[in-house]
């Protein structure tokens, strides 16, 4: 489990100053609020899947650091790429601090571009509690499949499936048609699992994209068997377990594609983020955030992530904050150019059972 010092160090501090608030009168209001309530973590996938690994692992260990000590209901919220789960905490969901969620990476990118009108939330408005993962994404096919590098699906049609419509799974490689001529031609599945059952069937010859640590996680067998080739991976820096393996913005040819690519590269940072609602009180936010920091060196949640072989890289709920800010209001130029090769939905189809 990869952890980075900085993060570490603001993690111990921020311990440290939540035990320090336990006696103060505000410390005591959060703790009757939450004493004897039960909170709900609104899942945006289906059980099993990368989404709902991290989120349940999390609810297990971080009920022990907020104060009063509430249960955690874990819902699970599956459809539209996550933007089910937004919508529901944005909308439905009490704005008191009981219900937390974990977002999927594409959608700060969704509301950057507008694509979607079906996506009702205002993330800029949600309060982050931090994130576990930044691990970068990568593209994979199936190890029969003659495509092994993005240059080979250049030069054929290779069929994809992606985890949902208005995935980010769905969204980069459409793109990517767009932008670098690539001949993905993209089935869509419902999410969770779906795509990689229909990849080792042999339906489809690859999946779009997916954090490298969801599927060392929950498919290591792909890893350990060599049961996948990673096309290229999505990230601002290789990561350290793929160093042969292409970052996706070395193929930019020029400066709208760098930019272009550059916006991917970001948007994946935010990889495993966890929120609650908009206009919680700040004592409350303060007091989540702080029992997700101390969660994410607690012994025996790390002990656990490592059995589940889930990589926790985390940021604090304020740098995350800060992240999805600047990326949903990131240059107009950059996100119309963006926003341009999402709407070409080129190669995207529909599974065959829905023809």
């Amino acid at each position: 489990m990869r952890v980075r010092k900085f993060i570490w160090l603001k993690s111990l501090l921020a311990a440290a100053s939540l035990a320090g608030l336990s006696g103060t009168a505000q410390a005591d209001a959060v703790e009757d609020f939450y004493k004897g309530k039960q909170m709900r973590m609104i899942i945006r996938s289906g059980v099993g899947a990368g989404y709902d690994t991290y989120a349940r692992l999390l609810t297990k260990h971080m009920v022990k650091y907020i104060p009063g000590k509430p249960a955690i209901l874990n819902v699970n919220m599956p459809g539209a790429g996550g933007i089910l789960a937004a919508n529901h905490v944005a909308v439905q969901a009490p704005r008191d601090g009981t219900t937390l969620t974990i977002v999927s990476v594409g959608l700060p990118m969704d509301q950057a571009t507008g694509l979607n009108s079906s996506f009702k939330a205002d993330l800029t408005a949600f309060n982050w509690i931090g994130n576990l993962s930044d691990s970068n994404q990568i593209m994979q096919t199936w190890h029969t499949s003659p495509t092994k590098t993005l240059e080979d699906a250049m030069k054929r049609q290779t069929i994809i499936a992606a985890a949902g419509a208005g995935s980010f799974s769905s969204m980069i490689p459409s793109a990517l048609n767009s932008i670098l001529g690539t001949k993905f031609k993209i089935i869509i599945y419902q999410e969770g699992l779906e795509p990689n059952i229909a990849m080792e069937r042999g339906e489809v010859e690859g999946r779009g994209t997916e954090s490298y640590v969801t599927t060392a996680s929950v498919t290591p067998q792909y890893l350990t068997e060599k049961k996948i080739n990673i096309l290229v991976q999505i990230g601002l820096k290789r990561d350290k377990a793929m160093p042969d393996v292409p970052l996706l913005l070395e193929y930019a040819r020029n400066e709208e594609q760098r930019q272009i690519l550059d916006f991917f590269s970001r948007a994946v940072l935010i990889g495993r983020p966890i929120a609650t609602t908009a206009e919680v009180p700040k004592e409350r936010v303060e007091a989540l955030r702080r029992a997700f920091d101390a969660t994410m060196i607690d012994p025996e949640f790390i002990a656990d992530a490592k059995f589940q072989r889930a990589e926790i890289s985390p940021m604090n709920g304020e740098e995350t904050q800060k992240l999805v800010t600047e990326l949903i209001g990131a240059p107009l130029s950059v996100r119309e150019k963006v926003k341009a090769a999402f709407l070409s939905k080129t190669g995207i189809e529909e599974p065959p059972a829905a023809k």
